[in-house]
């Protein structure tokens, strides 16, 4: 039985992972920030551990903020109480939502906000959590990051960045760690059926860009949630991924899915720039026949 915490596990992916991670016998250590939240989780886990011949495993819930530092600390301490001082196997760095709107357009508290909790709460927590790992020699840390990492898309240029972020420090931690037994692994998920769209949507306040010179494209926003949720996948095909990075013998570096994103990115990268760029300007209505209805008006020329 590994020890496994996952951090955003009140919904989406990191519930579905949770969920079977203890039907599959393990001790699961699920956080997030909304307790209604987890005390349903826990709830779900022990109908599961009833309803299981073979003996699942077991899941306890902690409240935590990935953004708070106080709340970091107190999650150490729990942990360490929960496994008698041992710490734990897998760190599963899932918390993040995504900012959307144009980028010129998304404020400095909320860019801020995105970091907070898609960068530095990331990081603040495998800091916790790193040293008793590197102390036994074995461990394993799972970021759940995105396709985004790899491409940014239009009016997603706040959120791809964060995964940007998330890239580069899974590839310095994974080969900084490597010599103490402690291995890395990203998981890059493509459009995905989870309460994520929902949240990601919702920062998005149309009736605030009224007058922008974004307005026609942010009007289309609700079109272009159906267009992506026509094309996800269910949570199931992360969890997959999760699993085997957290148990799997020899865990990959990267996990794309579902698979049709892997050749997506493919496509993208044999693709001329130039060409990719028309098409994904078009596809999300950033043209100028599009947008030049809003365009501001030509300023005055200085006198001479």
């Amino acid at each position: 039985m590994k020890t496994i915490l996952i951090t955003g596990a009140t919904a989406g992916i990191g519930r579905h992972a949770s969920l079977e991670l203890v039907r599959q016998g393990h001790h699961v250590i699920a956080t997030g920030r909304r307790e209604p939240a987890l005390v349903t989780l826990k709830a779900e886990a022990a109908a599961l551990a009833k309803a299981s011949k073979s003996g699942a495993g077991r899941l306890d819930t902690l409240k935590l903020d990935v953004t708070d530092a106080a709340s970091v600390a107190s999650a150490v301490t729990e942990v360490d109480i929960l496994t008698d001082g041992h710490g734990l196997d897998v760190l599963v760095n899932n918390a993040g939502y995504g900012q959307m709107g144009p980028v010129e357009e998304v404020s400095d508290a909320d860019l801020r906000r995105q970091y907070d909790t898609n960068v530095f709460g990331l990081m603040s927590v495998t800091r916790a959590f790193l040293p008793k790992m590197r102390a036994r020699g074995d461990g394993r840390i799972v970021n759940v990051g995105s396709i985004g990492g790899r491409y940014t898309f239009p009016l997603m240029g706040a959120y791809n960045s964060t995964k940007y972020a998330v890239e580069s420090l899974s590839d310095a931690l994974r080969n900084e760690l490597a010599p103490f037994g402690v291995a890395v692994s990203i998981i890059e998920p493509g459009p995905i059926a989870t309460e994520f769209n929902d949240r990601a949507m919702d920062t998005i306040d149309v009736s605030a860009f009224a007058g922008s010179a974004y307005e026609p494209v942010i009007a289309q926003a609700e079109r272009f949630r159906k267009q992506f949720e026509a094309s996800s996948s269910g949570p199931e095909v992360t969890t997959r991924a999760i699993v085997h990075a957290a148990l799997g013998r020899r865990p990959r570096v990267r996990y794309v899915v579902p698979r049709v994103a892997g050749l997506m990115l493919a496509i993208l990268a044999f693709l001329p720039t130039r060409l990719v760029d028309f098409v994904m300007q078009r596809a999300s209505g950033l043209t100028k026949k599009n947008l030049e209805s809003r365009r501001p008006p030509a300023l005055p020329s200085a006198a001479t």
